[in-house]
């Protein structure tokens, strides 16, 4: 979807993007290939063609933090399908309480589509320890975690290092219709949880946590079943609302409709009689 997208450009947001779309422009290599597209003065097309050759060189070396700031926040998700193998999903348990009145993160789980990793307060949850492992990954998925997670960790530990691109599914569901929080929204979209932990929510995690810090092994292990469960589901909630969200985007049926019109008229014309901007 990353190459498919001109709102990486200044001065072009979603409307024009659909514009290119349905002049034929459908990519990257489609744009730097045109000679002239004539609702795009000639300057500017030079200059967004010296962007989107610098963005391709990028995008070859996989360097998701030259897109993590050159691409709007909100389109994040559009990285996904190039960065998913490098992704970390994460998600976070805390103590009830806001680091200024004594609040800590009791446990950070993180799965990368394999293998699920959980960081433990007085075991193993260092910033040493977190920060490495963060550096691992090219790509962030979360719920809420723009809101919650990741400002909660950067109090708790200011030095850590969140600068790759982050793909929310709280607000990005938002935009396809989804209402509500992490549970409603897998069960809309039929993804199940262990039933160890089916219908726990966050004061319970709370509790579990209370239990654990007196010496309950078993509420720890109910508890990083808990946050497996979060973290796990993370990935399977990215897969299927990156599709929704591309399918929004009407992508898919431009490129229907062009190839069309390819095959009925073998040389199209990107050329409109629209204004320059």
């Amino acid at each position: 979807m990353i190459r498919n997208t001109f709102s990486i450009l200044p001065g072009i947001g979603e409307r024009l993007e659909k514009r290119l779309w349905r002049s034929g422009i459908l990519d990257w290599a489609d744009f730097l290939n045109a000679a002239d597209i004539n609702f795009i003065g000639s300057h500017k097309k030079s200059f967004y063609d010296a962007c989107l050759s610098s963005a391709l060189k990028e995008l070859d070396s996989a360097n998701a933090w030259y897109f993590a700031a050159t691409v709007r926040r909100r389109e994040h998700w559009r990285l996904f399908d190039i960065f998913k193998g490098e992704a970390a999903c994460l998600d976070i348990e805390t103590n009830g309480l806001m680091p200024a009145r004594g609040g800590y993160a009791t446990m950070v789980g993180i799965y990368d589509g394999f293998d699920y990793k959980c960081f433990i307060k007085n075991v193993n949850l260092t910033y040493d320890v977190l920060n490495r492992e963060l550096s691992r990954y090219k790509f962030l998925i979360t719920f809420y975690g723009a809101g919650f997670d990741i400002p909660f960790l950067m109090r708790s530990m200011p030095a850590l290092k969140f600068d790759i691109p982050h793909f929310d599914i709280c607000f990005a569901s938002k935009r396809i219709g989804y209402k509500g929080g992490m549970k409603k929204l897998e069960t809309l979209l039929g993804i199940t949880r262990d039933k160890s932990v089916k219908g726990m929510d966050g004061y319970d995690a709370i509790k579990l946590w209370e239990h654990a810090r007196r010496g309950s092994s078993e509420a720890l292990e109910l508890l990083r079943v808990y946050n497996r469960e979060d973290t796990v589901n993370l990935s399977r909630m990215a897969h299927l609302i990156y599709q929704k969200l591309r399918s929004q985007t009407g992508i898919e049926e431009y490129c229907n409709s062009y190839r069309t019109r390819r095959e009925e008229y073998p040389c199209p014309s990107v050329i409109s009689r629209s204004p320059r901007i």
